[in-house]
C-alpha cells in the first residue's frame, strides 16, 4: 500500500540517524512531507538528501530537543511553513549510566531533559497545533521503561514516565481527535547500540534473550510507528506497542 500519509505533515525529533531517520524515510515513502530535527545538521541533511533523491519531500531543522525554546520553535515553525501539523514523533533521547550509589544528581536529571521534558514540550506544542484538525502523536519509550535494567536507573525512570505521560495525553487529546500512542523498542541495531553490538560475544548473548533470535532493525520500528501515525490506527490511542522480537514477553530463567 502506498500513500498512507499522503498530504500529511510530520515532524520527527532525533531524525538524523537510527529509528528517527528510518521513520522519516518511511513516512516520506508514504507521501508525507517530513520535517526532522536534531543537534547535528550534517546528519539531518544526509537523511533529507536521501528522501529528496527518492522523490520525497523533507527538510531539516537544527534544534536541541532538550532546550524548550529551540524545540518548541522548531515544531511551531514547521507548522507555520507547511500550514499545519498532522503527526509528531518524539523520538530523540539521551542517557547516562552507572550504579545508583554513585550516580550524581546532575547525571540523574540529564536522563529526563530530552526523554521526558522534550516529550512534554513536543506533545504540548502538537496538541495546541492539532486542536482544530486532530492528529497523531507517537512517543518512543524503551524496554528499560518497563523492565529493570542495572546501571540505567535514570534512563529507565525517564522512559517509564514517557509511557504514563502518553496515557494522560491520550485521554486529554481524545475529544479533539488527537491520538497519542507509545512504541517500546528493545535492542535495535542503531548508532546508539553500535558499541555494544560490535562485540560479537555481547551480540550473541543479547540475541539469546530475544525469542526471534536477533536484534531489531530501524525500519522495523519505523513500520510500527507508521501504523500508529496513519489513519489505519484511527481507533488506537493510549496504547503501548512493544516492538522487541518478543523480548518483553518471556521470563528469563536459568533454563532459558
Amino acid at each position: 500500500m502506498a500513500g498512507r500519509l499522503q498530504g500529511k505533515v510530520a515532524f520527527i525529533s532525533g531524525g538524523g540517524s537510527g529509528i528517527g531517520a528510518a521513520t522519516a524515510i518511511r513516512f516520506a515513502q508514504e507521501g508525507a512531507t517530513v520535517v526532522i530535527c536534531g543537534r547535528r545538521k550534517g546528519m539531518l541533511d544526509e537523511v533529507v538528501a536521501r528522501i529528496v533523491q527518492d522523490g520525497g519531500a523533507a527538510e531539516a531543522v537544527q534544534a536541541d530537543v532538550g532546550i524548550e525554546a529551540e524545540y518548541v520553535a522548531a515544531i511551531e515553525g514547521a507548522a507555520q511553513r507547511h500550514g499545519k501539523l498532522d503527526i509528531l514523533v518524539n523520538n530523540a533521547m539521551a542517557y547516562t549510566w552507572g550504579p545508583i550509589e554513585s550516580i550524581g544528581t546532575e547525571d540523574w536529571r540529564a536522563n529526563f531533559t530530552t526523554s521526558v521534558d522534550g516529550t512534554f514540550w513536543g506533545t504540548r506544542s502538537a496538541m495546541r497545533l492539532m486542536k482544530d484538525s486532530g492528529g497523531a502523536i507517537v512517543n518512543l519509550s524503551s524496554i528499560c521503561g518497563t523492565l529493570g535494567s542495572p546501571w540505567m536507573a535514570g534512563y529507565s525512570a525517564a522512559k517509564a514516565a514517557v509511557i504514563n505521560f502518553s496515557r494522560v495525553a491520550a485521554a486529554e487529546g481524545a475529544p479533539n481527535n488527537i491520538r497519542v500512542n507509545v512504541v517500546i523498542p528493545a535492542v535495535v541495531d542503531t548508532p546508539g547500540t553500535a558499541g555494544m553490538l560490535s562485540d560479537e560475544a555481547a551480540r550473541r548473548n543479547t540475541e539469546k534473550l530475544i525469542p526471534l533470535g536477533r536484534v531489531g532493525r530501524p525500519d522495523e520500528l519505523a513500520n510500527a510507528i507508521l501504523f500508529l501515525a496513519s489513519d489505519e490506527a484511527s481507533y488506537v490511542t493510549g496504547a503501548t506497542l512493544a516492538v522487541d522480537g518478543g523480548r518483553s514477553a518471556v521470563l528469563v530463567t536459568a533454563l532459558g
